[in-house]
């Protein structure tokens, strides 16, 4: 019998730290990759709330030079990561601090790529299209949920073809990734729930993704139990600390798993609403997520049945269906708990946006291209994309 190859990376920073004033290290760590002037890449939200200048000031302390750049947009476009490498060159900086959830550090890495290997954001776009390292980078993250501090993933809105763009390379590791819980206790409890349901849907993800390994399933695991613990404590009091470290690492760990494993169609589908819409990205994965999850139900039965159970069910003496479907009864008690909207329809007004079904069948063709659904357990044919994104309006 042929043997047929396989092989499996694991990819992750080459340093992390996790736990309460983990930010003091930021300095130190720049210095000791190379940097000596950063562009700290956030976004005004980070700024006005004053988490950027509690990291200017530990640079000031430290006697470095840095440029800071709050231009970040939510769901960041080719323009405004070409518009940070100009700030980059111009200030003549030499390395990067991200600062912020996902948007900040996406767009600081399509900084980093662009400057590293020229051309534009565009050039990089599916799976390990660079061809130099990244300047120095230190990520600090601020949101408990896209674990973009330490993923090889960077997704860019395409603002001619409203279509985000999925970078997948490895060399967009950052090399430091840093979670500190006490950035985060001012984090409002809608962008808390927003943010933990993007953790879930990551960790669901990756664990019946089809190239899961017994690695990527020990951190999956992992971050389901935490986020069913600590995420509904996270939303209810923003100040309660033991809830936000909680989160820290069942995101991170979240982002383990789908760093490697991948993602599937929640993602790919998710996209193209932020894409099209502007719409945020974790409301999105977190109305889609049961949707499609009933719909890859028969495809990993069994995993299902231990996500019932990470979760918090009890599937003692069920039938393997029905214990597999509680998996969905959890993820929706969760979802209402924290206040998610019940549709897309509902999640446009709630931002002003028009969510509309005339556009499903331009969505679904972007999303039937879209990397993160490769990895899905169950190939969807167009008319099955269709039918969940109706089902989740």
């Amino acid at each position: 019998m042929a043997i047929r190859e396989q092989v499996y990376g694991y990819f992750i920073p080459s340093v992390t730290l996790i736990g309460i004033g983990a930010s003091k290290e930021i300095p130190g760590k720049i210095k000791a990759l190379g940097g000596t002037k950063p562009l700290i890449v956030t976004d005004k939200g980070i700024t006005g709330a004053g988490i950027t200048k509690q990291i200017t000031d530990l640079l000031d302390a430290a006697e470095m030079k840095y440029v800071v750049f709050d231009e970040t947009i939510p769901n960041p476009t080719d323009s405004n990561v070409h518009a940070g490498v100009e700030v980059y060159k111009m200030n003549k900086c030499d390395s990067l601090i991200t600062l912020g959830g996902g948007s900040a550090h996406d767009c600081g890495k399509g900084v980093g790529l662009v400057i590293a290997n020229g051309g534009k954001i565009h050039d990089f776009e599916g799976v390990d299209k660079s061809s130099k390292p990244m300047p120095p980078y230190v990520a600090v993250n601020t949101t408990a949920g896209t674990a973009s501090e330490m993923t090889r993933f960077c997704i860019i809105t395409d603002t001619s073809r409203k279509v985000k763009m999925a970078i997948v390379d490895w060399r967009v590791t950052p090399g430091i990734a840093l979670d500190d819980p006490l950035l985060m206790v001012g984090m409002p409890p809608a962008l808390t729930a927003a943010t933990g349901m993007d953790a879930l849907t990551h960790a669901v993800e990756a664990y019946v993704s089809t190239i899961a390994t017994p690695m990527t399933d020990s951190a999956a695991e992992k971050a389901i139990e935490l986020i069913a613990e600590h995420l509904r404590p996270a939303v209810a009091n923003g100040q309660d600390i033991v809830a936000r470290e909680g989160m820290c690492f069942a995101q991170y760990l979240a982002g383990m798993a789908f760093n490697n494993a991948s993602l599937g169609h929640v993602h790919a589908m998710a996209h193209q609403l932020g894409g099209f819409y502007d719409l945020p990205h974790g409301e999105c994965n977190a109305i889609l997520l049961p949707h499609v999850c009933k719909f890859n139900l028969i495809a990993k039965m069994k995993r299902f049945v231990k996500i019932a159970e990470l979760m918090g069910e009890n599937v003692q003496g069920l039938a393997p269906r029905d214990a597999a479907e509680l998996a969905l009864v959890a993820i929706k008690k969760l979802s209402v708990d924290i206040g998610i909207p019940a549709g897309l329809v509902e999640l446009g007004k709630r931002y002003g946006k028009e969510v509309n079904a005339k556009d499903i069948d331009t969505m679904t063709v972007n999303a039937q291209k879209d990397a993160c659904g490769f990895t899905n357990p169950r190939t969807p044919k167009d008319e099955d994309v269709k039918a969940i994104y109706r089902a989740a309006l």
